[in-house]
C-alpha cells in the first residue's frame, strides 16, 4: 500500500485526484499507476483501470487471477467491474469513498453473482490515504 500511496501524491502533484494503484504477482509489483483522468482526459483513466492495462501487458493477458491490488480509494463501479472481470483474486484498499465507491455507497458489485470473486480487505493505511484525500479537496476548495 505504501507504494500505492507514492503513486497516489504522484497524481496529487498533478492536481489530480490522488489515487494510487500497484498490482502484485508472485511478490513482485508488475504494473503501477495514479489517476490521470484530467490530464488525458479520458473517463477511464482511473489509477486502477491504468494499472490493470499494464499488468495485462506484463502478463501478456487479460486475466489477471494469481494477482493482488492494492488501491488508495475504495474502487467507483467502473473499476470494480474492471477488477471482476480482469480476475484479480485479492482487493486492498485504503480509505472509503462514500460519494462513488462500491462498497460505502451501497452498491456493491463484490457480492454481486458473477462467476468470478473477489477477496476485498479495506482500511490499510486508511489514515495516511483519507489524509491525503482530505488535503487535496482541501487546497482545490480554496483556488
Amino acid at each position: 500500500m505504501r507504494e500505492a500511496l507514492k503513486e497516489a501524491q504522484q497524481a496529487y502533484e498533478k492536481t489530480e485526484v490522488p489515487v494510487g494503484a500497484v498490482i502484485v504477482y508472485e511478490g513482485e509489483i508488475i504494473a503501477r499507476a495514479h489517476n490521470l483522468r484530467e490530464g488525458l482526459q479520458l473517463t477511464k483513466a482511473h489509477a486502477e483501470m491504468l494499472a490493470i492495462e499494464k499488468a495485462n501487458e506484463h502478463i501478456g493477458s487479460w486475466r489477471l487471477d494469481d494477482c493482488s491490488i492494492y488501491i488508495t480509494l475504495e474502487p467507483c463501479p467502473m473499476c470494480a467491474g474492471a477488477i471482476i472481470q480482469s480476475r484479480i483474486k485479492n482487493l486492498y484498499f485504503g480509505t472509503r469513498d462514500y460519494k462513488n465507491g462500491v462498497l460505502a455507497s451501497g452498491v456493491n458489485l463484490f457480492e454481486g453473482n458473477f462467476s468470478h470473486k473477489v477477496d476485498v480487505i479495506g482500511g490499510v493505511l486508511e489514515e495516511e490515504n483519507s489524509e491525503l484525500i482530505k488535503n487535496f479537496f482541501r487546497a482545490l476548495r480554496k483556488r
